[in-house]
């Protein structure tokens, strides 16, 4: 590994262990970093994906007891009461990661295909055009919350899996997206983040598993490195995640997409002319 590579897997680490837990896309804002660096565009889309192993394991520490309760109840789950308060948790998991698989799946193929004949300044305008998007739809999540709710539905897994899947595109953002989804089926943010937070555990270490699989291995990084960003992403982003649960309730991150999409914009703009 070179110092390069070093470097880079420290800083990758870092920003995956910050922003995995802001709605403002982990994979769009990594994939940004990695294209601004050199990595090839499809190699970037698929680095952002594994990397989320390391925030993956972040979360199932600081989500530990939720999910021993849930591991706990899945002896005495029974179809007919999927979703009882008693059994809801664990049927929302297995449901909405279900759906997550079929609308992700095709997508991540469409996504890494389109990724590699993109230049870099054009693939990063469009990370910024999903980041605007983004925010557009936690606007009008905001606006439309009524709160009060808290144990999920069949709907909820359905719709919540879906609007997940969606998220394999980098610069969409996996929590800003499902957590947007529950407040607009009047969840409380508390109950939504941490719902979304969850469901992130299968549906990340789904997303490093596909993306092994289609590269044939580590896609474009040396074991020693990948290790690096991994540990590096997981205590970051276990020592970030409590902090950043309370600021997300004072920050409109919808400002935050705007602003990181706008730059995308004009940055992915004058890399292309440069080239050009």
């Amino acid at each position: 590994m070179t110092e390069t590579d070093l470097v880079v897997a420290v800083l990758a680490g870092i920003i995956q262990g910050v922003v995995e837990w802001l709605p403002v896309s982990s994979s769009g804002n990594l994939s940004l970093f990695l294209s601004v660096v050199g990595t090839d565009p499809a190699v970037a889309t698929q680095l952002a994906l594994f990397m989320q192993i390391g925030t993956t394991l972040s979360a199932a520490t600081y989500y530990r007891e939720e999910i021993t309760a849930a591991t706990r109840s899945v002896p005495g789950w029974r179809p007919r009461a999927a979703y009882a308060e008693e059994n809801a948790l664990v049927s929302y998991i297995v449901v909405a990661t279900v759906f997550t698989g079929v609308v992700g799946i095709p997508l991540y193929i469409f996504a890494v295909d389109l990724a590699g004949q993109l230049t870099g300044g054009v693939f990063i305008a469009a990370i910024g055009v999903l980041l605007l998007l983004t925010g557009l739809v936690q606007i009008a999540s905001e606006s439309v919350s009524m709160g009060g709710r808290e144990t999920p539905t069949l709907v909820d897994s359905v719709l919540v899996g879906a609007v997940q899947g969606l998220a394999i595109l980098p610069g969409i953002s996996r929590s800003g997206m499902t957590s947007s989804a529950l407040l607009f089926r009047s969840y409380e943010p508390p109950a939504a983040f941490n719902l979304s937070f969850l469901l992130s555990i299968p549906a990340s270490v789904g997303a490093a598993v596909l993306t092994i699989a289609d590269a044939g291995g580590l896609p474009g990084i040396s074991p020693t490195a990948a290790l690096l960003a991994l540990g590096i992403s997981a205590v970051v982003g276990y020592l970030t995640i409590d902090l950043l649960l309370r600021v997300v309730e004072r920050i409109p991150f919808w400002l935050v997409c705007f602003v990181l999409g706008a730059l995308a914009i004009v940055g992915g703009g004058l890399v292309s002319v440069a080239v050009a």
